[in-house]
C-alpha cells in the first residue's frame, strides 16, 4: 500500500484529489493543510475512512512537515498549496513568495529529508507570461511571467528541477489552464455567480470581456496528473494541461446568466476598457497540450462543458447556502 500526502488537500483541487484517491485506490492518504484558504467541509465526507488522516499544519514548517511525511511513510507528495487568488498580489505583491515559493522550498526539502520518491507539483500557465496568440509549448516557449503568481510557480519548477537532479526525487510539474469545477473557491465564473446571486440586475466585469483562455475540469486535471505519474518514471518534467478550445469572458457572462435562470434583458452588464482584468492578468492564453496527450491523456470535458458543469454547481452551492 502506497502513502500519498496531499499538501493543500482541503482546498478546491486538493479535495478532489482526496476524493479520487479514496474512491479509486487503496493508498493511505495524508491531508496537510493550514486551513487558511481550505476548509474541512470539503473533505469531511472522507475523514471517516481509516486510511485518511488530516494534519493541520503550515507547510512552511519544514521540521513538522518532515516529521509528518516520515511518520506516515509517504511515497508521493501532491503539492497544491499556494496563494489561490492571483489578483490578490495587486494589493500584496509578497503574498506569492510567502504563500508560494517558501512553501515549495519547504515541501521539496522536507520530501528530501523524508526520502519521498515522487513530488507532483501544481504549477500554472502564468509561468509563460503574455504570449498573445502564440501556442505555448513546454520545450520551446521561454517563460517570462508578468505576475508574482507566475513567477512563484516558475520558481517552484526550478526548485523541483534542482532537487530532482541533486536528490534523485522524481518531480513532475503541471502547468494547468484555468481549473474549474465543484467546490471552487475563486475564479471568474465563481465571482460572476456570487455577484449575480447578490444582485441579479447588474454585473460589473473586470476588463473588456475579450479575455480568452482554456478552462479544464478538475477531474481532467487529476487524470492528467496520474497519467503522467504512471508514465514518467524518473527525473523532472513539466506538462501543460489544457483543453484545445477556449472561452471568452463575455461568453462566460452569458453562460452564468443562463445557468442561473435569469432574464438576460434585465441584467445590466458593465465592461471596462482595459484588455486585462487586473495587473498581471494574461488576457489570451494558448497552451499546447500535445506532450501530455502523447502519454495517452485526453480531456473528457471541453472548455464549454467544463464551464457549464462548474456554473451549475456554483449556482447550486449559493442557493443551498
Amino acid at each position: 500500500m502506497n502513502s500519498v500526502c496531499i499538501v493543500g488537500g482541503a482546498g478546491f483541487i486538493g479535495s478532489h484529489f482526496v476524493e479520487h484517491l479514496v474512491n479509486t485506490s487503496n493508498d493511505r492518504v495524508v491531508v496537510v493543510d493550514d486551513l487558511s484558504s481550505g476548509g474541512l467541509e470539503r473533505i469531511n465526507p472522507f475523514l471517516d475512512e481509516p486510511r485518511v488522516r488530516f494534519v493541520q499544519l503550515d507547510a512552511r514548517e519544514i521540521e513538522s512537515l518532515t516529521t509528518t511525511l516520515k511518520q506516515n511513510c509517504v511515497d508521493t507528495v501532491v503539492h497544491l498549496a499556494s496563494n489561490p487568488d492571483i489578483a490578490a498580489a495587486m494589493d500584496n505583491p509578497t503574498i506569492d513568495f510567502d504563500c508560494g515559493t517558501l512553501i515549495t522550498q519547504s515541501v521539496v526539502e522536507a520530501s528530501r529529508l523524508a526520502n519521498v520518491r515522487t513530488i507532483l507539483y501544481a504549477s500554472g500557465s502564468g509561468v509563460y507570461g503574455d504570449c498573445g496568440d502564440e501556442l505555448c509549448i513546454e520545450s520551446s516557449t521561454v517563460p517570462h511571467p508578468i505576475s508574482t503568481y507566475g513567477a512563484s510557480k516558475l520558481a517552484g519548477e526550478t526548485l523541483l528541477s534542482a532537487y530532482s537532479h541533486m536528490s534523485s526525487i522524481r518531480c513532475l510539474g503541471f502547468r494547468f489552464g484555468n481549473v474549474v469545477g465543484h467546490r471552487a473557491t475563486h475564479g471568474v465564473y465563481y465571482d460572476f455567480v456570487n455577484r449575480l446571486f447578490d444582485n441579479p440586475l447588474e454585473l460589473n466585469v473586470r476588463g473588456n470581456g475579450n479575455q480568452s483562455k482554456s478552462y479544464v475540469h478538475v477531474s481532467d486535471v487529476i487524470s492528467a496528473v496520474f497519467k503522467a505519474e504512471s508514465q514518467q518514471k524518473s527525473g523532472f518534467e513539466v506538462y501543460n494541461v489544457a483543453t484545445r478550445d477556449y472561452l471568452t469572458v463575455r461568453e462566460i457572462v452569458e453562460m452564468a446568466i443562463t445557468t442561473g435562470g435569469l432574464n438576460r434583458d434585465c441584467v445590466k452588464i458593465r465592461y471596462e476598457e482595459s484588455e486585462r482584468g487586473w495587473l498581471g492578468d494574461v488576457p489570451v492564453v494558448r497552451l499546447s497540450s500535445e506532450k501530455i496527450r502523447a502519454l495517452g491523456w485526453d480531456n473528457k470535458y471541453s472548455s464549454r462543458e467544463a464551464m457549464l458543469n462548474a456554473l451549475n454547481s456554483r449556482w447550486e452551492e449559493v442557493r443551498g447556502s
